[in-house]
């Protein structure tokens, strides 16, 4: 499966899911790839400002999808240049 496709799959289970969850129910979410796989994807996305991930007081990281790609690209407009070139 070429990267396109994992991020493609992981990001449509997360806005299919439409709530925060942490990295072990995005990998539930995603039971065809493996955790690096998720985890590689998960990293990406929130490099071009699709998802955020957050680390709660409990060291559980977080990962939740910004509404909108407008609403993501108020947090960085060089992120969204990276995603429109990939």
């Amino acid at each position: 499966m070429q990267i396109s496709a994992i991020i493609d799959r992981v990001y449509g289970a997360l806005v299919k899911f439409d709530t925060t969850c942490s990295m072990e129910e995005v990998v539930g979410l995603c039971p065809d790839l493996t955790w690096n796989q998720v985890y590689l994807a998960i990293d990406y996305l929130n490099k071009i400002g699709k998802v955020s991930v957050t680390l709660d007081p409990d060291r559980t990281y977080t990962v939740g999808v910004y509404p909108s790609a407008s609403e993501a690209s108020q947090f960085s407009t060089t992120q969204d240049h990276v995603y429109s070139a990939a």
